[in-house]
């Protein structure tokens, strides 16, 4: 086999990437790109499955038109929604965005029936009132009753595919039902939800075959011979296995998208309550291992202020205007609810920076500024956090995805992070998606092996720290207002 194909589709876009290795370099092309959002429909929000599936057709004619007549074929995806399916495999409920409010109070709702605590040394996962264990709780219980099986958003588009249902362990961990020691769904949560363990799949392990596209599919619509591969689901896990550094050494990675995913890989979960009061999460990752990160809002703000700004401006064009502003003018609090879902982020933002007595941000460069900033500030909050928690030295830092593009956003945080800064590659998801292919083809050996591979195959942008005038003073503004609001809720994810 000497194609491979990635389905990476994020919370605001997809697109479908072919490999090929020759020479032990990786070479990927793009065939096929495509919006995502939720839509707001009677009060809620709604992912548009139908679509997402039409578009992953439409990029596999696309691969048969460029003469791909067989390849292997992986999805990943973002984490925490799910489908309901009835005994006939039929979807019974359109699909809610994690954004969606419905789960806004459940987490204080289920924590009358079990601890926080029980649940954290059970699952290791941090408390975000968007994941699938909140979602379920407030689920409409006619709806739950009648739902032979629960799949993740990936699930269920490998079904559409190849008619095999598996719930795959990475996107299963952020359900935050997996139990880190028996590593199966945890009956008392289950029970807790009114919810039976036949209402899911089989789990299913990064690199496992799963089967070829069903046969009418093919026919229907000429598609290639695709031979479905397991990879890791979720695009974080994904994007982490696209990092190219040596496994031995001291390192962490910030997957920098819509949101920001600063953590370490690990061989245990570290599920202790110090862990927990610092809402650090273990995600499962590939190959046994654990994703232990702190979730930051990322990139969504600046998305979200280009959009209400009419998308005039790149994002390139925004990132260079922040370059021209003052540094650290305004800073906000990324992590704080008001950022999730506004109905308007630069109205957010403004309003934080006016009621805690700092020049309000009022051109595109300014916004974009203060946005970077904060970012720049979270992370290194975060980082020396993990530092503390794991009892580790970090001496380099990987930042993948959309965000190593950003030269402001990554000299920033190089420079308060006081740490050597390692952009790129962009395309890290799809690479994650890719070489797990190749190591369960047996064209590569292990993780190890992959991450030699990705280094010769992407170049990366190495940003040294550099000293940040008057830096005493601006943590001191930044601890001020992390006091100031204290009695805020504050999220992750």
């Amino acid at each position: 086999m000497d194609n491979y194909l990635a389905v990476d589709i994020g919370a605001s876009s997809g697109r479908l990437v072919s490999a090929t290795l020759q020479g032990g370099q990786l070479h990927l092309e793009e065939l096929h790109r495509f919006g995502n959002s939720f839509t707001e429909r009677d009060g809620h929000d709604y992912w548009n499955v139908d679509d997402l599936f039409d578009e992953i057709i439409k990029g596999l004619q696309k691969a048969k038109q460029k003469g791909i007549r067989s390849c292997t074929l992986g999805i990943d995806t973002w984490a925490v929604d799910y489908v309901l399916l009835d005994q006939e495999g039929r979807r019974i409920h359109d699909i809610y965005a994690y954004r969606d409010a419905r789960t806004l109070h459940a987490p204080e709702k289920l924590h009358r029936l079990i601890s926080r605590e029980d649940v954290y040394e059970k699952t290791g996962i941090q408390e975000l009132n968007f994941n699938t264990l909140y979602q379920l709780f407030v689920h409409d219980r006619e709806q739950l009753a009648q739902a032979d099986k629960i799949l993740m958003v990936p699930d269920y588009l490998y079904y559409r595919l190849t008619g095999i249902m598996m719930n795959e362990t990475t996107n299963a961990s952020t359900m935050q039902l997996l139990n880190v020691n028996t590593r199966e769904l945890d009956e008392e949560l289950l029970s807790l939800l009114q919810l039976r363990r036949n209402q899911f799949a089989e789990l299913s392990e990064p690199g496992q075959t799963l089967g070829a596209i069903l046969p009418e599919l093919v026919q229907q619509y000429d598609l290639p011979d695709c031979q479905l591969i397991v990879v890791p689901t979720h695009d974080t896990a994904s994007a982490v296995a696209g990092v190219p550094s040596k496994r031995e050494e001291s390192w962490a990675y910030i997957s920098s998208g819509t949101w920001s995913l600063l953590g370490m890989e690990r061989s245990q979960a570290l599920n202790t309550k110090a862990a927990m009061q610092a809402n650090y999460t273990n995600e499962w990752g590939a190959y046994g291992t654990y994703r232990f990160l702190k979730n930051i809002m990322g990139l969504w703000m600046i998305q979200e202020v280009r959009r209400e700004g009419g998308s005039a401006l790149s994002f390139a064009e925004l990132a260079q205007l922040a370059s021209a502003e003052t540094p650290f003018a305004s800073i906000v609090l990324c992590n704080l609810p008001a950022f999730l879902n506004p109905d308007s982020m630069t109205l957010e933002i403004q309003r934080f920076c006016e009621e805690t007595g700092q020049p309000i941000p009022r051109t595109p460069g300014s916004l974009a500024r203060c946005i970077f900033d904060s970012l720049a500030l979270s992370y290194r909050d975060a980082l020396y956090e993990l530092q503390r928690l794991t009892d580790e030295t970090i001496t380099r830092l990987h930042i993948v995805g959309g965000g190593a593009n950003n030269e402001l956003l990554c000299q920033l945080t190089a420079d308060l992070l006081g740490i050597e800064v390692h952009a790129g590659p962009s395309e890290s998801t799809a690479i994650g998606n890719i070489v797990v292919q190749l190591i369960s083809i047996g064209a590569l050996d292990d993780l190890q092996a992959a991450g030699s591979v990705i280094a010769q195959s992407f170049p990366t942008q190495l940003y040294q720290p550099r000293t940040v005038g008057g830096i005493e003073g601006l943590l001191d503004r930044w601890e001020s207002l992390k006091k100031q609001t204290a009695s805020s809720i504050q999220i992750s994810r």
